[in-house]
């Protein structure tokens, strides 16, 4: 640590010292730096040290207070292409067909096996997440 350059440790940690997060309000605050900080172009080490701290304090509080749900199959598919910002017509290289996509996402056709392997690959994720659960 350099002392007397901007945002040294001891000075960040003195405008918000962290403390585990035990309401919405406070998780809020701590997401409020953590934003200005993911704003800046770059972080010196001090100020990406503090970051890692506060992004340790978010993670556990929501392990603790989210509860989010299990979700499988069409439904994980649909999420994941909310998330990705995808098209239906990304995913023809799978699907073979912009309808055939069409016809999944609706209900009216199920995922193949081979579907399920080529979307694990392309998302990066367990085929068994695309399996329904019963």
């Amino acid at each position: 640590m350099t002392l007397g350059t901007p945002n040294t440790y001891i000075e960040l940690l003195t405008n918000f010292p962290p403390r585990p997060i035990t309401a919405e309000s406070e998780l809020l605050a701590t997401q409020k730096v953590i934003d200005s900080l993911i704003d800046k172009s770059e972080l010196t080490p001090d100020e990406q040290d503090y970051l890692n701290v506060l992004g340790t304090l978010v993670y556990e509080y929501e392990e603790r207070h989210k509860l989010i749900p299990d979700i499988y199959g069409v439904e994980l598919l649909k999420v994941l292409i909310d998330e990705f910002s995808l098209r239906q017509k990304d995913l023809v290289s799978i699907f073979k067909t912009e309808f055939i996509v069409s016809e999944v996402l609706s209900g009216q056709q199920n995922l193949t096996v081979k579907q399920i392997q080529e979307l694990a690959n392309f998302f990066h994720i367990s085929p068994a997440a695309f399996f329904e659960s019963k």
